[in-house]
């Protein structure tokens, strides 16, 4: 049996690297072959690297496109058509990570969903976008938790996308791509006519659809209230991990981040095997 049949992956932004550090060391060891698997934001692209076999490959790009960013805002380029280097560095990267192999991958792998948000105003997606963006940064501080109902009531709406469909049509770079955009830093693009922003807005933690079996949740960072349901275990960082979440010009950073997603994937297992961790994870 296997120990979990559901993973899901938060964002974080760059943070996300230590949730592939942490997947390479327990996918064989462990072993993890869930059923189902689901992504959100920056936990959207360790998806489709874990899925691929991909992590290392989409370190080792994301590394290269930071060695040629030298800043995080646009102030001193003449000329420069955004504000933030972001949006087209982090397509690079996507587009470069995930060639026709790694969609193949994808597309024969297990259930996999990718969560997409989306603006209270589809006319108005960049400023209703951004605002949602500062209400949910101070949810998530007074709230303390990975789940949170504002999303709804400020008219944010999301959507779970079937990953292994989008890597068939060959749009799965745009899906994962998209499931980032963080506005205004990101222009909102559009999935399926609607305007899209970061799905971690609406949920930093999606359950899969349908949601059955013992679920694996990693975090990229603590919070003050993860709600105890059976069968469900979260992991997270126990110290805050190198990377900055939209720091672009670091490539040591997110090694650093990978590599303590190493050492946390080998004391999971080590603990595992001693009976601290609960081996089907109830």
């Amino acid at each position: 049996m296997a120990a979990f049949e559901q993973l899901a992956l938060s964002g974080g932004g760059c943070r996300c690297f230590w949730q592939g550090g942490f997947l390479h060391v327990v996918q064989d060891e462990l072993p993890l072959r869930p059923a189902r698997v689901t992504g959100v934001s920056g936990g959207a692209l360790t998806l489709a690297g874990f899925l691929a076999g991909r992590g290392e490959r989409v370190l080792a790009e994301m590394k290269d496109a930071f060695r040629g960013t030298d800043h995080n805002l646009n102030w001193h380029k003449p000329g420069a058509d955004k504000l933030t280097p972001h949006q087209k560095v982090y397509e690079k990267v996507v587009t470069r990570s995930l060639d026709g192999d790694a969609m193949a991958r994808v597309a024969a792998g297990p259930q996999a969903q990718i969560l997409l948000g989306h603006p209270p105003s589809d006319r108005w997606a960049r400023l209703t976008g951004s605002l949602a963006a500062l209400a949910y940064e101070a949810e998530l501080h007074m709230v303390g938790s990975p789940h949170f109902n504002w999303a709804e009531r400020l008219g944010v709406g999301s959507s779970l996308v079937d990953a292994r469909a989008a890597a068939q049509e060959g749009k799965l770079a745009d899906l994962v791509r998209f499931a980032a955009t963080i506005p205004p830093v990101f222009d909102p693009p559009r999935w399926n006519g609607q305007a899209v922003i970061d799905g971690g807005m609406a949920d930093q933690a999606p359950m899969p659809d349908p949601n059955k079996g013992r679920t694996l949740v990693l975090l990229t960072r603590p919070y003050k209230r993860l709600p105890e349901v059976a069968g469900r275990l979260y992991v997270w960082p126990e110290e805050d991990v190198p990377a900055d979440k939209i720091d672009f010009t670091d490539p040591e950073k997110i090694q650093a981040t990978w590599d303590a997603g190493l050492a946390a994937g080998e004391t999971f297992l080590r603990e595992r095997a001693a009976g601290v961790i609960p081996a089907a994870g109830d």
